[in-house]
């Protein structure tokens, strides 16, 4: 494991959707630094990834908010506090450390060691959907993805993207300049992006840029794992060929609690009990806020794991400062927190 893998900080929070975002702000008031961990390549959660553009009614003082820009407001809301994303990667393994600390080690080989652990992971963590297909696993990983964690890894390659979404849609706009040759494989002629996006696409195909095929994928072909072509299945006509080296499949996400279920909590339905003093799990210095937890009278909105955080910043505090307890302070009136977010008061 290289240096640049190894991280310490105060607390590891596992995912970035609204919630975990807003614990960061609620860490920062108390000092606290975070690292957030999240199998998506963006934060945000399901508000980024599954319905950006989908109104919200129930966030006090916004009669209605875009999922995607009450996750705007929380990045620009958490940006004094500086918190370190570990994005497109899963919390594969937690483990006590002599000194008392945890550590976590993600499925890409970093390590980040704190004496908070702060799971925010919704119903668990989004795995995407494979293709259902002959010897996918020959290929995964190898000529098929299902994220772009590094897009020049695509720099002059024949690419096929397969999908109708928005992450499909942003990644045929952002790789098209990179790769020799792209196309983008849709079952149906309608999409599920945002308008201006699919604007965009059909005007890099009217211009030659790029193909559109509405079509699914029936069979790809090559071997040890290198891809040379798939054959895409229209709704009418014959099977046809499409030269490509390299897939990009977005097909959505299914949820899973994943590693989560082997961190030793004591979980009851695949979510994490806690007390509604701490929000803190069976297990000291585990906390569990937002929809992956459990107690009673539990309701499974934004708003409530806002609250959450909130009573859980300060039952950490005592994890990272020893012996000390977490000031009180309103935002409104104290100095030192508008030092700290860099306004006036």
């Amino acid at each position: 494991m290289s240096e640049e893998q190894k991280h310490k900080t105060d607390a590891i929070i596992i995912g970035a959707g609204p919630v975990g975002l807003f614990a960061v702000f609620e860490l920062g008031l108390l000092d606290m630094k975070a690292h957030l961990v999240d199998i998506l390549d963006r934060p945000g959660g399901q508000c980024a990834e599954l319905y950006p553009e989908k109104p919200i009614y129930d966030i006090p003082g916004f009669p209605t908010i875009l999922a995607q820009e009450l996750v705007d407001n929380l990045m620009a809301q958490i940006k004094p506090f500086n918190p370190v994303f570990h994005l497109a990667q899963m919390a594969e393994k937690l483990e006590k450390l002599a000194n008392g600390n945890w550590l976590l080690t993600t499925n890409l080989g970093a390590a980040i060691e704190a004496p908070v652990v702060v799971i925010a992971a919704g119903g668990g963590s989004f795995v995407p959907k494979r293709l259902p297909l002959k010897d996918m696993e020959h290929y995964e990983g190898k000529s098929v993805f299902y994220a772009v964690r590094k897009k020049d890894q695509f720099a002059g390659k024949k690419l096929l993207i397969a999908g109708g979404g928005d992450s499909a849609l942003d990644w045929t706009i952002e790789l098209q300049p990179l790769v020799k040759s792209l196309a983008l494989v849709h079952r149906r002629d309608e999409f599920r992006a945002a308008p201006d996006s699919v604007n965009k696409m059909r005007a890099l195909v009217a211009g030659g840029k790029m193909q559109l095929h509405i079509a699914q994928i029936s069979e790809l072909h090559g071997a040890d794992g290198n891809l040379q072509a798939v054959t895409l299945k229209p709704q009418t006509g014959e099977d046809y060929q499409v030269e490509c080296d390299s897939l990009l499949a977005f097909y959505g996400l299914t949820m899973k609690l994943g590693p989560i279920a082997e961190f030793g909590l004591n979980l009851d339905k695949n979510l994490v009990p806690v007390d509604t003093e701490k929000f803190e799990t069976s297990t000291p210095g585990i906390f569990a806020i937002g929809d992956i937890n459990s107690y009673p009278g539990k309701q499974k909105l934004i708003l409530s794991g806002f609250h959450e955080a909130a009573l859980m910043a300060h039952a950490a505090y005592p994890y990272v400062y020893p012996g000390k307890t977490a000031r009180f302070q309103y935002t409104t009136s104290s100095s030192a927190i508008h030092e700290k977010l860099g306004v006036s008061g």
